[in-house]
């Protein structure tokens, strides 16, 4: 039950009601949310200042009016117009109660929506070169995206993960060179790694295995074949790794998209870029040179060029560089042809700090490829700066210079480093202390809400202990006398959850899995907070030995409340346990 919904439909009706010429476009602008200061009311909408231009009326006059068909709604307290228009309502308990019913009736699927009506999107995220294990940098990104994809399924699309393999290329050389070292190593040769290579002790194991497979039969072929079928041992384990490293926080993909499929004879790259010419979206010219430092891909000379700024870009790109092989950007237009032509139009890439000023050209690329049809968000995630007691904190570092994804799992687990990466938008750095995840307070967010749920549970356990008679059955529950619930506390409560619906369809719009983990913090607050009270007035505590029915209507809030912080951290991939240690 989405209260936000329902009157955003109730108002309308009356709307076009009065107003049958009103189209539905025009219609479709009017928003019921909640006011901006609490003390307004329940519920605000802006319907009388939408339709007042279009209808030649004065906003107000249209507000007192709409308003008037509210006046006696049952489950409508009072209704007031306020400023130049705005129609802020307050809701009797009625509405509340069912509210709560609502909840305990839909249990899991509370909140969910049908916004994306079943609609395909595409969330890519991670794709970390495959050139050694996940590490920090990468985590972020890895569970936000993750989060944003459960989200999205949550409102009602058809979503896809997948993870982009960057296996080919200059560092994928790289990687089979140093595996080769490694394999000389394993044959008993002292090696140096220098500098540029990948350092990690995980290329052991890559080079003990060629060793046992091949023997000593690689010295004898030219480097740069040996060096290929290094890289391809290499290549091999390092995505069990990163597919291992991820299965840490619970993270799988249903697709990896091999940068291979691109390139070559009739690969990707080459369909697009026919398909471009066809499509007159290429040509032959000349690129100014940028203003300030003049980056090291730019070339004064005449070129491949895609006309990005049809689309949206501030220049037009390079496709085509002079030694004759593609650019980074044609590799991406192509694989976005290749989504589009999936059958995804809705698209979203999660990308790291570095990756900021490929946003425009993302967007003109599957602008182009589509026709206008796709669209694409891409997501930046900022760095993570690692504390331990407000102070840097240099853990240690098994895989060369990095800290790998599994040290910091290992350090605070998936449910702690899943929540704090997650309680924070995705584009602004954020500092994670690792001291702080650990503390067991109400500082620690992670806890606080996992506190919330496990206290709702132990109020169980104390109610079948203290009143062993007391049916607390969800059968009985689902009949409690919920009208019992009448107090500032109770009501205060229910409000928050029958905010839950609007936040999730919300932050599914927004692409911020954020608005999820600022809201069940806010609901464990409100929760723990009715509890503190429940100490100083025994007529808000929830198990009340001398009101059996009172206390059956408070443990179907508690219930309400645990489930709606269950179906909130089940979003963001986050455990809700039922005791703590």
């Amino acid at each position: 039950m989405d209260i936000f919904a329902l009157f955003t439909t109730r108002v309308i009706e009356a709307l076009r009601a009065d107003h049958p010429e009103l189209d539905e476009a025009l219609l479709s602008r009017v928003v019921v949310e909640p006011p901006r200061d609490p003390a307004h009311g329940d519920l605000s909408t802006n319907a009388a200042m939408v339709v007042a231009k279009p209808l030649g009326k004065n906003p107000r006059e249209l507000a007192v009016a709409l308003a008037g068909r509210f006046a006696h709604a049952p489950d409508v307290e009072s209704v007031e117009v306020a400023g130049p228009g705005f129609i802020n309502f307050r809701l009797s308990n009625e509405i509340w109660h069912q509210v709560l019913k609502a909840v305990g009736a839909q249990g899991d699927n509370y909140g969910r929506s049908d916004i994306g009506k079943g609609e395909r999107v595409n969330v890519e995220f991670v794709s970390a070169n495959p050139t050694g294990p996940m590490h920090v940098g990468h985590t972020r990104g890895a569970v936000f995206g993750d989060a944003l994809a459960s989200l999205m399924a949550w409102s009602g699309y058809d979503v896809t993960r997948e993870y982009y393999i960057n296996d080919t290329g200059g560092q994928t050389i790289i990687l089979g060179r140093s595996a080769l070292l490694r394999y000389r190593e394993a044959l008993g040769e002292s090696i140096e790694i220098p500098p540029g290579f990948y350092p990690g002790d995980y290329l052991v194991a890559v080079g003990q295995a060629l060793a046992a497979e091949h023997g000593e039969a690689l010295l004898d072929l030219p480097e740069d074949e040996a060096v290929l079928i290094a890289r391809e041992a290499a290549l091999g384990v390092m995505m069990v790794l990163i597919k291992a490293d991820l299965a840490q926080l619970n993270i799988h993909h249903d697709v990896f998209f091999s940068e291979r499929q691109l390139h070559g004879p009739g690969g990707d790259i080459e369909k697009t870029l026919a398909w471009l010419r066809e499509e007159g979206m290429v040509y032959e010219g000349r690129l100014e040179a940028p203003k300030g430092k003049t980056p090291e891909d730019w070339e004064d000379r005449e070129q491949t060029l895609f006309r990005a700024q049809d689309y949206g870009d501030d220049t037009d790109r390079a496709l085509i560089k002079s030694d004759g092989s593609y650019t980074y950007f044609a590799a991406d237009i192509a694989y976005h042809r290749n989504k589009y032509l999936r059958g995804f139009k809705h698209m979203i890439n999660v990308l790291g700090a570095d990756h900021s000023g490929y946003v425009k050209r993302l967007q003109a690329a599957v602008k182009a490829v589509s026709h206008g049809e796709a669209d694409i968000d891409v997501r930046i995630c900022q760095l993570v700066r690692l504390l331990k007691n407000g102070e840097p904190f240099k853990m240690s570092k098994r895989s060369g210079d990095l800290v790998t994804l599994a040290d910091v799992v290992e350090e605070v687990g998936p449910d702690a480093t899943r929540f704090m990466l997650l309680f924070r938008r995705n584009d602004a750095s954020m500092d994670f202390d690792f001291a702080l995840v650990k503390e067991q307070t109400r500082d620690n967010p992670v806890f606080y809400v996992q506190y919330a749920h496990a206290r709702a549970c132990s109020i169980f356990r104390t109610a079948a202990r203290d009143m062993p008679e007391l049916d607390i059955s969800p059968a009985a529950l689902a009949g409690a006398e919920v009208e019992r619930l009448a107090s500032a506390a109770d009501i205060e409560l229910i409000r928050l959850l029958g905010a839950w619906p609007r936040i999730a369809a919300a932050a599914a719009i927004a692409h911020e899995p954020h608005r999820v983990a600022f809201y069940v913090h806010d609901l464990a607050a409100a929760f723990h907070g009715f509890w503190a009270k429940g100490k100083d007035d025994y007529d808000l505590r929830f198990v009340n030995l001398s009101d059996a029915n009172l206390t059956l209507a408070r443990l179907a809030l508690v219930d309400a409340v645990r489930q709606v912080i269950r179906n909130g951290l089940g979003i963001l991939g986050v455990t809700a346990p039922e005791e703590l240690s």
